[in-house]
């Protein structure tokens, strides 16, 4: 005689048509659901069983559906969300010199930081993103912004050669550094790494403080890399090496390496980034919009390379849309390699996802749907007529899904987003914020 067992509880039991777990590579779970207790996943099973299974607080059901990981933004700047459409049509220098430098010189302080980051948070979760690897000033206060939202985030701690709002010499730096790195330590959702600015406003001395640090502390470094042809001929007049070069013979380029941008890449560095661990962050609508140069994605991804995907910042893309950056990057990468094949849809999914999480050291959290990991997941809403007829899942997550289409959105385990709701932010009060920061903005010559 066979004896029934009594249901088991969890906290959620989420029922969807469709699960992308992206781990492993390729599978689509047709009318399945994923139970979740105490933040963390406990199991994906087809909804039918997980019925017999489980007794739940409470029961999501999304018969038109797709749950996949939340989506992971591997390369921001969150605060110039208040930046947003300020100098438009620029190359990089001159946007950057002329324009983003003088603004932030006057406005950069604790509470533009945290509006900025506040303002973020809320957009990023209307698109599906559940975690970001952030690189700004005031890190102490993004860190206590993201906790006090419930968002999962990498903070930076900023290095660069010249004095900030933040900090005025190099030992300050990397003394705030250390403050607010043993502050977060232990933190369940957020986590800091090392974020040098770029080769071209960092010392060898300073990277090399970076790189013991790093290397004490266990730590990832963040930075902007052969962002343009300029930054490389830079390096070759001043240095007398490529930028990459240059990390390497200091001790840089290892698999704790966050390498942004990349869009000047000769093949023997695309081997080097492989051989070493090296993790690529690709943002493809930052670079087409600053014509910075294309970051040969395809060829990165074949040879071994862990590939990510970042927005970049508000006042160089104009979102934080990672639907319409993958789609972006996806297509971008079958122009640049010349093979319609490049990046499919999987693979730019899986970018998207696990790896931004494995670019960042999150990959034991979060990026796929696993019993273990934390619950931060998406529901994509596929039966809207610009997703119809739905012949393949992927494919219409990656080309034709946009994120006004995600209704709901958990980070571990905690509802976010509820049928298209903030459930614990005040849009209204957030927008009006914005449009004091605005006004304040306004008044600024730059030039």
């Amino acid at each position: 005689m066979t004896q029934t067992l009594p249901p088991q509880t969890c906290d959620l039991l989420i029922e969807a048509g469709y699960v992308v777990p992206v781990e492993p590579h390729g599978l689509v779970l047709e009318d399945h659901a994923v139970a979740v207790r105490d933040g963390r996943i406990l199991a994906v099973l087809p909804t039918a069983e997980a019925r017999g299974r489980f007794e739940a607080r409470e029961t999501v059901s999304r018969p038109d559906g797709a749950l996949i990981p939340g989506l992971v933004n591997a390369h921001t700047h969150n605060p110039m969300t208040l930046l947003r459409g300020i100098a438009d049509d620029l190359p990089l220098k001159v946007w950057l010199q002329k324009h983003i430098w003088p603004i932030e010189g006057a406005v950069m302080s604790p509470a533009f930081v945290e509006d900025g980051v506040t303002l973020a948070i809320a957009e990023l979760l209307r698109g599906g993103v559940t975690c970001v690897n952030e690189n700004y000033f005031f890190p102490d206060v993004q860190a206590a912004t993201y906790r006090r939202h419930g968002f999962r985030a990498r903070i930076g701690l900023p290095v660069i050669d010249f004095p900030t709002a933040w900090a005025a010499s190099d030992d300050e730096y990397f003394d705030k550094a250390g403050a607010v790195h043993d502050q977060w330590r232990d933190d369940p959702l957020v986590a800091t790494a090392f974020a040098p600015h770029a080769p071209y406003t960092v010392n060898d001395a300073n990277f090399e403080r970076v790189r013991m640090l790093a290397d004490q502390l266990d730590l990832p470094v963040h930075l902007h890399l052969h962002e343009t042809a300029q930054e490389v001929e830079q390096s070759l007049k001043e240095h007398g090496q490529r930028p990459i070069a240059r990390l390497d013979r200091l001790g840089l380029v290892n698999d704790r390496l966050i390498a942004v941008h990349m869009t000047q890449l000769t093949e023997s560095e695309i081997h080097l980034c492989a051989e070493r661990g090296v993790s690529v962050v690709h943002c493809p609508e930052s670079n087409l919009k600053l014509a910075s140069g294309f970051c040969p994605a395809c060829a990165l991804e074949r040879a071994g390379v862990n590939l990510a995907i970042g927005t970049d910042g508000v006042a160089s893309n104009n979102d934080l849309d990672m639907f319409g950056e993958t789609r972006t990057a996806a297509i971008l990468a079958k122009a640049v390699a010349g093979d319609a094949a490049a990046l499919d849809a999987f693979t730019a999914l899986r970018a998207a996802t696990l790896g931004g999480a494995r670019a960042i050291g999150f990959d034991h959290l979060v990026g796929s749907i696993e019993p273990g990991k934390q619950a931060d997941l998406a529901c994509v809403d596929l039966s809207a007529l610009e997703t119809q007829p739905l012949h393949h899942v992927v494919s219409q997550l990656v080309y034709a899904t946009g994120r006004h289409q995600v209704d709901d959105v958990w980070i571990a385990g905690r509802a976010k987003l509820r049928g298209r709701q903030l459930v614990d932010m005040d849009a209204d009060a957030i927008v009006a914020n914005a449009r004091q920061w605005r006004d304040r903005i306004a008044g600024i010559r730059v030039g």
